[in-house]
């Protein structure tokens, strides 16, 4: 296969392609920016009109998803399709999907009934509620699972109400851990031979996203509460107002606030009985936060983080994305990245956020067109020209 690999760390494994909107096709994202060969395959129905579920193909969006893979149709309801599907799955390592649970079962192209033709098949699932039980055929979507998932109740300021985070954190943490499951699968198949079934559930990965506020409830029956820009346990740590903006400053622990009173210009602070100790700081921190806001209005941001960091404060400045993007360190590491294409469009997206020194990722080709690959991908799975006419002249591919 001579196209272009995004790198070589991955590159001896071939990935079905089947996601949809953002959870699936983050998982596949991972493997196809360290060099999987990854077939994304468009549905070919009557009703397709080129587009799939997620944005405009051409948008940013499905750009910054579906980069360094290649694309064919394949009309899987259609009992040759699912036969041609079936003949890529006998050669392929991993298939990832986030249909609802019946829907693979419905097509044919569940976990059980491609294994029965690769045992070594790596099977990667993502839905909203699991595989199984009372929820399993509700439709899933990141703000439902924020919701039920605890996150909502302990975002936003106190009193205010629920409130969604700014990202679709549901969908891009179980789309990554479904790009971890498949990965260990197939780090256990080098050693069983044999191939598995990885699920996961927007729900599942919202759950374990709540980490310590989680373990609070489970381990201490404290339920936690929604507390604004506070930190709820580290203290003071929040959104402090400057001359000119605003500033994150984080203390945890002692020294640190000792620090971080002497920096600001407040060692009277550290005399006060009222913030003498974590438990005092945290009873009365609301108090403790509008003294220090007396003082870090008095100076710019800038100044600010540079005192900071100078005194061993955690500090930063609160961007926008465009300022986020204009910053030297962001710049220096890189991760905004341009991706080559002939028709010289001006692609540019968000890289991986972790290197390799010997196979590093790298943007190897723009997302693909619908279907654009489809005779050449049937070609290499051993199609002959022939197959491939009838296929594409019956609308099969």
């Amino acid at each position: 296969m001579t196209f272009p690999r995004a790198s070589a760390a991955l590159a001896r494994f071939t990935v079905l392609d089947l996601t949809r909107v953002r959870s699936g096709p983050t998982a596949v994202r991972q493997l196809a920016d360290w060099g999987a060969n990854v077939i994304k395959i468009d549905a070919l129905t009557d009703d397709s009109g080129g587009e799939q579920p997620g944005g405009p193909r051409q948008g940013s969006d499905f750009q910054n998803l579906h980069r360094n893979k290649r694309a064919m149709t394949l009309n899987l309801k259609d009992p040759r399709g699912l036969a041609v599907f079936k003949r890529l799955a006998a050669k392929a390592d991993v298939v990832i999907e986030n249909f609802r649970p019946d829907v693979k079962a419905r097509l044919g192209i569940d976990y059980e009934s491609l294994r029965a033709i690769n045992p070594g098949i790596v099977y990667g699932s993502i839905s909203g509620f699991g595989q199984d039980g009372p929820y399993h055929k509700r439709p899933g979507f990141d703000q439902i699972a924020q919701g039920m998932g605890g996150l909502m109740s302990i975002t936003g300021a106190p009193g205010e109400g629920p409130m969604r985070v700014g990202i679709p954190v549901a969908d891009l943490t179980a789309g990554l851990f479904c790009a971890m499951g498949v990965l260990t699968a197939l780090l256990e198949r080098d050693v069983s031979g044999q191939g598995q079934w990885v699920q996961t559930s927007l729900l599942q990965a919202q759950i374990f996203m709540l980490d310590f506020q989680a373990a609070r409830w489970l381990m201490e029956g404290d339920v936690p509460q929604q507390a604004g820009n506070n930190h709820p346990t580290s203290i003071p740590t929040g959104v402090f107002k400057t001359s000119d903006g605003y500033i994150n400053i984080a203390t945890t622990g002692g020294k640190i606030w000792e620090r971080c009173a002497q920096a600001i210009g407040a060692p009277e602070l550290l005399t006060n009985p009222d913030y003498a100790t974590g438990p005092a700081r945290s009873k009365n921190r609301n108090t403790l936060n509008a003294a220090i806001n007396v003082c870090t209005q008095k100076r710019s941001t800038d100044e600010w983080v540079n005192e900071l960091n100078a005194a061993g404060v955690p500090c930063g400045p609160i961007y926008s994305v465009d300022q986020m993007f204009a910053d030297e360190q962001v710049k220096h590491l890189g991760i905004a990245q341009n991706v080559p294409n002939d028709e010289g469009r001006n692609i540019r997206l968000v890289g991986q956020p972790f290197t390799l020194s010997r196979t590093p990722s790298k943007m190897a080709v723009r997302p693909p067109e619908f279907g654009e690959q489809t005779a050449e991908l049937l070609a290499e799975f051993g199609f002959s020209s022939g197959e491939i006419t009838a296929l594409s002249r019956d609308k099969v591919v």
